[in-house]
């Protein structure tokens, strides 16, 4: 026999009565009952139901078990008794009744619980994670992640693709974030940089003619931490083609991303592919208020700006005048509830840093508030009727300049929906963002910079660039979104180098700057390369969707906390002066400030 198993804890069933089996793992729970003793026993394939008499051979070893030991127990598989069934455990109709137990380990009293899904404090979970990874439903979570990355690179494989690894020590790029520096111990005073992405490494593998490349890829960007980013580290599936336009790209990235959603859905209705709705960037801010918006939501906003031309309600007739707008976010079916809704949405607004949400509720028919009051019955009824409102629906309105309006427009839908209980929790819809702006004015920097991904191609070329204001133009862009998560980005990439040079231009970079920044994918554009594009999709975001989680770090391995630390291991940690001095780098602390 096996020194440690002859089967998994998850393996035996009732056709195995009768057998002398071994089994190991860690006790999960343990039950006395007088005369009789149990231990759940628990591996990474299940767990199984241990018993011994307190006169059995094992019962002076089992009785001193602290839960999570990990013990070895040899014995015989019996049919439970009809009524000591559980249904809910697959090895629910045995039992396994000891006659040899030995302690493999034996474990301390725990910090936090693995039996049970209660809540315990972020700190101690992180520091403690290899106990955390024990709990069911995160340990079931890691499982699908990797079965979830198996299914893409199976998927890719089938659509022709090859993977193909990029270095991860490489120049500094402009993707939008920070980088994270590596220090040269060879070349004093310079540093490498953990790619942001492989965007140019992908690139030039379309320039070198491998066609179809693919990547489960590791990506690095110092960012701040939040729900759905966790700082540091990301994986996403990186993937690039030759000779193809947009249109290419979705047809065949549709098949792959919706047969992984189909396959880990779990019956949940997906968008099928080849039905994925386009939206256009404009359309996106106008209907949803964002670029990533959850379609399972049926609210949609309109502007209602020509409505108040000249109203009765000053405040909103004021706006518009001065060149804002006025977006109408629907409530339906709230008319009929009481005033403290409409109460609790304004106050909410306030709380988000707006002045407020202005709002008309129809009770029977009749319009009521400040608004109905100041604007006249005969311009509100007109409204409604535009609004396509029933008599108890009610109406919120977001003011101000466009992109203002926009956003809190786009946060009342969705809390909307989420307090009139309207969204569908139990179906993954997806769709295209296409048309996103080239550009966009920096009020920061009180300049013209990059809306998306510098290296896509505009729209219209060169004429674009040279003739068109700059703001107009579109470019080859496009976000797939599901359920308000964006969870992929691509382009079709500028491939000329006058047009990259002239693109770069616009925004204050020469052609100089070009050449020094990226410098080896100019040269490469200059020996024949092909049309290409691609994307990247988030697999941490499509997980974290798939297992019906609501943060990353409930399907990654071991994640740093808010303030970007690991605690497991206790990194970031101060480098010895002898590292430093290899490095020809010296720690600059930061000012303290006065108080």
């Amino acid at each position: 026999m096996h020194a440690y198993r002859t089967h998994t804890c998850g393996a035996l069933r009732a056709t195995d009565a009768g057998e002398t089996v071994r089994v190991s793992g860690w006790v999960h729970r343990k039950r006395d009952h007088g005369d009789l003793v149990f231990i759940d026993l628990r591996d990474h394939y299940g767990m199984v139901q241990i018993v011994t008499e307190v006169d059995g051979p094992v019962f002076s070893v089992i009785e001193g078990l602290k839960p999570e030991s990990v013990v070895t127990i040899t014995g015989t598989v019996e049919r439970r008794a009809k009524e000591a069934i559980n249904p809910n455990l697959p090895t629910g109709e045995i039992e396994v009744r000891a006659t040899e137990a030995t302690v493999l380990s034996a474990a301390q009293e725990l910090p936090l619980p693995v039996a049970g899904e209660q809540d315990y404090p972020e700190d101690v979970r992180l520091r403690y994670r290899f106990l955390d990874l024990r709990r069911e439903t995160l340990h079931a979570n890691i499982v699908t992640r990797t079965k979830i990355i198996s299914d893409m690179r199976r998927r890719m494989e089938g659509a022709g693709f090859t993977e193909y690894s990029t270095p991860i020590l490489t120049a500094s790029s402009p993707e939008g974030a920070r980088d994270f520096l590596v220090p040269s111990r060879i070349h004093a005073g310079k540093f490498y940089a953990l790619p942001q992405a492989p965007q140019q490494y992908k690139q030039l593998l379309m320039v070198a003619g491998f066609d179809r490349y693919f990547q489960i890829a590791p990506c690095f960007r110092d960012e701040d931490p939040r729900a759905d980013r966790l700082p540091g580290e990301f994986y996403q599936l990186d993937l690039e083609m030759s000779f193809v336009t947009q249109e290419d790209v979705w047809t065949t990235m549709e098949p792959v991303i919706a047969g992984v959603f189909e396959a880990f859905a779990q019956g949940k209705p997906v968008t099928p592919a080849g039905s994925f709705p386009r939206i256009a960037y404009s359309e996106a801010m106008l209907k949803y208020g964002s670029d990533k918006p959850d379609l399972r939501n049926p609210v949609l906003i309109t502007d209602v700006t020509d409505h108040f031309v000249g109203s009765g309600f000053g405040i909103f007739a004021g706006i518009v005048e001065s060149g804002g707008v006025i977006r109408a976010i629907p409530a339906p079916g709230a008319g009929a509830g009481s005033r403290k809704f409409f109460d609790d949405m304004n106050n909410w607004a306030r709380s988000e840093g707006y002045s407020g949400l202005g709002y008309i509720n129809i009770k029977d028919g009749e319009p009521g508030g400040p608004i109905a009051k100041n604007h006249g019955p005969e311009a509100t009824a007109k409204l409604i009727a535009a609004l396509g409102l029933g008599p108890n629906d009610g109406v919120f309105f977001a003011a101000g300049k466009e992109a203002q309006a926009a956003r809190l427009a786009g946060l009342a839908r969705i809390r909307v929906g989420e307090q009139l209980d309207l969204i569908d929790k139990d179906r993954f819809d997806l769709c295209w963002i296409v048309d996103f702006p080239f550009y966009e004015y920096d009020e920061d920097e009180k300049k013209l910079d990059f809306a998306h991904n510098p290296f896509s191609m505009p729209q219209g070329g060169m004429d674009a660039l040279e003739s068109g204001d700059p703001l107009s133009i579109k470019a080859y862009q496009y976000d797939m979104v599901c359920n308000g998560y964006e969870i992929a980005s691509g382009s079709i990439r500028n491939q000329s180098p006058e047009l990259m040079v002239k693109a770069f231009e616009q925004v204050g970079l020469s052609k100089a700057d070009v050449e020094e920044r990226f410098g080896g994918l100019y040269r490469a554009f200059q020996y024949g390369a092909p049309p290409h594009g691609g994307m990247a999709a988030g697999v941490d975001r499509i997980v974290m969707l798939l297992c019906g989680a609501q943060n990353l770090r409930e399907i990654t391995l071991f994640p740093m906390n808010q303030r970007a630390e690991d605690l497991l291991m206790g990194a970031p940690s101060p480098a010895e002066p002898k590292q430093l001095r290899e490095l020809h780098v010296r720690v600059v602390e930061p000012q303290k400030s006065q108080g």
